[in-house]
């Protein structure tokens, strides 16, 4: 009798109530609240916010002027946009094949039972860590023409080029300090990927007699997958943003060699005082970033895994 007792009574605990699935959605409002009060605050407040002032000719200081889609229209044609897309989307896409390449081989090689492994996951995340801006000055000295590359460069017999102020040499200088600031983020990334692994998986290749090619591209990439489409999504996403490297590095010279939209998107709108045109940008670099992230998810299906 107690028994039966006891079942009716966790019945009548276990079967929620209409009210009480109310009471569960005020404490989960409860908990979303401050995180959704800072999305409207500070995504979609500001987001609709610019697409406003892109809608007038908005000085720093005076008094706005209502002109439409004009700034669009002198968007469109203005070939500084051009060129400064064009090497955003060059930096973008070269600058994430390096970063993941370099990351993802640091992390199979600290995933090789090496010893001190975790410091050396350290002392490759440290330029992440380390405020950018001063990288990029030390990058500034180390690339100058009488640094320490080109001394180097010097002591060898070979004379060094003008890494920052010679349009052939300065995007590359730019991708390359940018690949060194932050590939540490995606070695930590894809080493908890690989370290997710099953171990019995990777014994069993190897009892099979699979070499460690086989075992890389049957077994690891596909099980890797999920983190390497995480990471190429994050780092192509940041890479469209670039703007403190060529700022500091080369102020967007030589002429407009390393000009990247976020730079320009800057000029106008606190050096030039034209809001609106800078305003305008911001959403042409939001529409051209959504749509390679959309073209990544969609793409995804055909490569990442999620079967574990």
């Amino acid at each position: 009798m107690a028994s039966i007792t006891n079942v009716g009574a966790a019945r009548r605990v276990a079967a929620p109530t209409g009210g009480g699935k109310k009471g569960q959605g005020w404490v989960a409002l409860a908990y979303l609240w401050p995180g959704l009060t800072g999305f409207v605050v500070f995504i979609v407040v500001p987001l609709v916010g610019s697409l406003v002032i892109s809608l007038f000719e908005w000085p720093l200081f005076g008094s706005p002027t209502f002109i439409g889609v004009a700034n669009y229209e002198k968007l469109f044609g203005d070939p500084t946009f051009y060129t400064v897309l064009f090497n955003t989307v060059v930096f973008a896409f070269v600058y994430t094949a390096l970063n993941l390449a370099l990351a993802l081989g640091i992390a199979l090689w600290l995933n090789t039972r090496l010893r001190f492994a975790g410091f050396w996951r350290v002392i490759f995340f440290l330029p992440a860590i380390t405020p950018m801006v001063a990288n990029a000055l030390i990058w500034r000295l180390l690339l100058s023409q009488d640094g320490l590359v080109n001394s180097l460069l010097g002591g060898a017999g070979v004379e060094g080029p003008s890494w920052l102020s010679d349009s052939q040499f300065a995007l590359a200088s730019v991708i390359a300090m940018s690949v060194w600031q932050s590939f540490g983020y995606n070695v930590i990334v894809l080493s908890a990927g690989l370290g997710a692994i099953p171990k019995e998986i990777l014994e069993a290749s190897r009892m099979d007699g699979t070499t460690a090619w086989t075992r890389l591209r049957h077994i690891i990439l596909p099980m890797l997958s999920p983190a390497l489409f995480f990471t190429m999504t994050m780092t192509m996403i940041g890479a469209f943003q670039v703007f403190v490297q060529p700022q500091i590095l080369t102020q967007g010279g030589p002429g407009e060699a390393t000009n990247t939209f976020v730079l320009y998107l800057y000029r106008n709108g606190f050096v030039f005082d034209r809001l609106g045109y800078a305003s305008a940008l911001a959403w042409m670099l939001f529409l051209v970033v959504m749509l390679i992230t959309a073209l990544q998810f969609a793409g995804q299906r055909r490569w990442v895994n999620y079967d574990k």
